[in-house]
């Protein structure tokens, strides 16, 4: 794979793959904070501009790119205010250069407050209704939010990886391990729980506040899995979870057993957040933004939490 996929990505390029669309640049270029892909904000002559997101290449396959963009669709079709990818010749999946690529429109806001109940239990109205259009039907070829790939793949590429000190190694093995386990054990404990469509990746980043109330951006992270994951990142205690709760549940029911999870589910992101800088160290952009992760004393911190959230959840 290379590892500087966008190293011929330039400001000229963006602007001729935004002109393919029969649209017209006035130049304008504005880089956004993406880490994964590249997205910029490109003004247009006498029109609103556009943001255009050029994907990684090797992440998704075209197929589960066009599964998001479908599943967005489907979403907006449902009166769900929800930022999806423009359609240019029935196609919204675009390829310029050898970049694979989508236009959405813009569209502005703030992070929500946290701290209030209402604007709480509206996310959760809203999420209740974005699961129902999801339980539908099932993704067929994105993943799903399960050990494989949320620990036992990013755990071996941070073993693989030269960030890791070699002195921490067997240290960072067993913590990892030991976490592994006490989330599958935790898994077992609670049973089987239904999964469906989620956004995957509801933090506060990913919603946009404006007087008109929210909207959901960035399903570059959608897949499979159970309720509980598009809610506990936007709850950060036990009032703020039962005000979401109280918003989700006026329009879909909720197993409380899910909230078993929520320890297991920041575990395995957490431990996923420090392979997916392993595996994308290469990139330039990496380094600049990660430089923390070139110290031992980072991973020391890290293996650290893994023990004591191995301890929360054994």
């Amino acid at each position: 794979m290379n590892d500087t996929p966008y190293a011929r990505l330039s400001p000229d390029l963006v602007l001729d793959a935004v002109g393919a669309c029969g649209l017209w640049p006035d130049g304008r270029l504005l880089a956004l904070n993406s880490y994964e892909n590249r997205v910029w904000q490109v003004g247009l002559e006498d029109e609103s501009p556009v943001i255009a997101k050029f994907y990684r290449p090797g992440r998704w396959s075209d197929a589960a790119i066009i599964e998001e963009h479908t599943f967005s669709h489907e979403l907006a079709a449902a009166e769900l205010p929800v930022v999806a990818p423009l359609t240019f010749g029935e196609r919204t999946l675009l390829v310029h250069d050898g970049f694979r690529y989508a236009l959405s429109p813009r569209r502005g806001g703030r992070a929500p407050s946290l701290e209030s109940i209402d604007q709480l239990q509206w996310l959760g109205r809203l999420i209740a209704r974005m699961h129902v259009v999801g339980s539908r039907q099932p993704f067929m070829h994105r993943g799903a939010l399960d050990r494989e790939s949320m620990v036992r793949q990013p755990m071996q590429t941070v073993l693989e990886s030269t960030l890791l000190p070699t002195s921490l190694q067997t240290n960072y093995r067993a913590a990892a391990t030991r976490l592994d386990t006490a989330i599958a054990q935790r898994q077992q404990a609670i049973g089987p729980v239904r999964q469906l469509r989620l956004h995957g990746d509801c933090h506060p980043g990913n919603v946009l506040w404006t007087d008109d109330g929210p909207h959901f951006v960035d399903f570059d992270d959608a897949r499979t899995g159970p309720a509980v994951q598009d809610l506990w990142m936007l709850a950060n205690d036990e009032r703020a979870m039962k005000a979401v709760l109280e918003g989700y549940e006026q329009f879909r029911d909720f197993d409380h057993g899910e909230l078993a999870l929520v320890p297991a589910l920041r575990a395995m992101r957490q431990l996923h957040y420090a392979g997916w800088i392993a595996a994308r160290w290469q990139d330039p952009a990496f380094p600049i933004a990660f430089p923390f992760a070139a110290e031992s004393r980072w991973w020391e911190q890290h293996i650290a939490d893994l023990h004591e959230m191995s301890d929360e959840l054994e």
